[in-house]
């Protein structure tokens, strides 16, 4: 017999949706964009949780350490979706945020749910990435009771990573093991059961903040432009022009286009080059010194 996971509140039914099958196709988009407000709720509750833990994964990352998404099902894909964005947001190593999902790569794709039942299997992939002190493991479970997310919590904490777990819906306590509790109470979905729904939209949301502030706290972002880029493709070349027209009105496209290829590609590089009057080995340096941080170097943005 299964466990009874009816008391969660993201497996019961929703008062306002009783009649669902019943409404037209107006009532019930309306329906479902009024729930999502839930979604702000829930995130804004949790801003203090989200924030302490992203202070502490932040130390650890200036430390070398990694941030690992363990997840199954719509959770673990989103862990996968947010960990491949960062590469081509913040130009941050593909190997610094890694999601791992239950299944392996083919769950993406086809439902792999049953893999999610067993507490042990997470172990390879922790094992091969040889998950350790300076790392983070983010366990992501709508409902809070993933088997393959809460063994990979403790299994991580073994190894002496710092832990925490992301749920939708409330626990009795702390899942043993995990040092953060981050709850986004979205309550029961629409559909019911359905946490691809409120559920999902919450995660994603959450995990967007969390690699979004972790990536400005470490000085990939200046002001609110996407300032550690690299000019790889004609998008994100136009990107990069525009920000250097933006920090630097006087310049010309096809000079800001020089100065990118002077730099090879690389935004943060050019606009240090431009602004001291540098070759691209110097601005390096400079950087480096300044912990990669642009606002010590440019000033203030405004």
């Amino acid at each position: 017999m299964p466990p009874d996971r009816g008391h969660l509140s993201t497996e019961q039914r929703h008062e306002g949706s009783q009649d669902l099958d019943a409404l037209d196709t107006l009532a019930c988009v309306k329906l479902m964009v009024e729930d999502h407000g839930r979604v702000q709720e829930a995130l804004d509750a949790a801003s203090r949780g989200l924030a302490a833990f992203i202070d502490a994964l932040v130390e650890k990352m200036r430390d070398g350490g990694r941030l690992i998404y363990l997840g199954a099902g719509t959770s673990g894909r989103l862990g996968v979706l947010d960990a491949s964005e960062c590469p081509p947001t913040f130009q941050s190593d593909p190997g610094q945020i890694v999601g791992l999902i239950a299944g392996g790569d083919s769950a993406l794709r086809k439902s792999s749910e049953s893999m999610e039942d067993d507490p042990e299997g997470a172990n390879e992939e922790l094992d091969s990435l040889e998950v350790g002190s300076k790392d983070t493991v983010l366990g992501i479970a709508a409902g809070g009771t993933t088997p393959y997310v809460l063994g990979g919590i403790k299994i991580a904490k073994t190894r002496g990573a710092m832990t925490g777990l992301l749920t939708c819906a409330p626990q009795a306590s702390p899942p043993e093991a995990c040092d953060h509790l981050l709850l986004l109470d979205t309550g029961p979905e629409l559909l019911t059961g359905s946490t691809r729904l409120k559920a999902g939209s919450a995660t994603k949301l959450a995990l967007n903040i969390i690699t979004t502030t972790t990536f400005t706290r470490l000085g990939k972002v200046y002001g609110n432009l996407m300032v550690d880029l690299r000019a790889t493709n004609d998008k994100l070349s136009d990107r990069a022009i525009r920000i250097f027209i933006e920090l630097f009105p006087e310049t010309t496209r096809e000079e800001s286009h020089e100065w990118l290829a002077q730099a090879h590609g690389a935004l943060k590089l050019a606009l240090v080059m431009k602004k001291l009057g540098v070759d691209r080995n110097e601005a390096e340096r400079r950087l480096q010194n300044n912990h990669g941080q642009l606002r010590s170097i440019l000033g203030a943005n405004s």
